[in-house]
């Protein structure tokens, strides 16, 4: 199991880059009775073949990790599901991209914490590369949106120290605006 529900969301939209995404969309629900999320891609897909594969723990693209021949991202996100009464929905298509959704159940004691949202998505957003990553997050009284590309054309290269910290403390008051209510 994962640490955080972040770091499963972490190693989607790194699988999703790594597949060529030029975008990336992530959906985050919490609420009292339920986690959810869903990563959504338009990067180069997989066929029936490869999605079973994906699944097995010691499956990895060829030439995607040359020092190791293990792919866990999924196999621990199917490991966390059924072990908190959870559902994984893997859906993908060759040439038009993969949808991973995920729901867990918030009461289970082995339900994963969230973790540190803002700071994921903005470790996300500093990945090199053309691409845009769209967070949409909520919970059943309030949310917020935001992309790379929003952020990038308001404050500038996210690679600057300047910037990235103005990022940080946006997405943090965000988020902490939806977390106190």
């Amino acid at each position: 199991m994962h640490a955080s529900i972040c770091d499963t969301l972490s190693d989607l939209v790194q699988n999703a880059l790594e597949a060529g995404a030029t975008r990336v969309e992530l959906d985050v629900y919490t609420g009292p009775d339920k986690v959810s999320a869903r990563v959504t891609d338009n990067g180069k897909g997989m066929d029936e073949a490869t999605l079973k594969q994906a699944v097995e723990p010691f499956y990895s693209e060829a030439g995607k990790h040359d020092h190791r021949r293990v792919g866990l991202g999924l196999p621990l996100l199917y490991q966390t599901a059924q072990a908190v009464n959870g559902t994984v929905d893997l859906r993908s298509t060759p040439g038009q991209g993969t949808t991973v959704a995920f729901a867990l159940d918030a009461k289970h004691l082995d339900t994963p914490p969230l973790g540190d949202l803002a700071a994921t998505v903005l470790g996300l957003m500093t990945f090199r590369g053309d691409y845009d990553l769209v967070l949409t997050r909520k919970t059943p009284t309030a949310g917020y949106s935001v992309s790379r590309r929003e952020l990038t054309d308001a404050l500038g290269d996210l690679s600057e120290a300047s910037n990235l910290v103005l990022a940080r403390d946006f997405l943090e008051s965000q988020e902490s605006s939806i977390t106190e209510e």
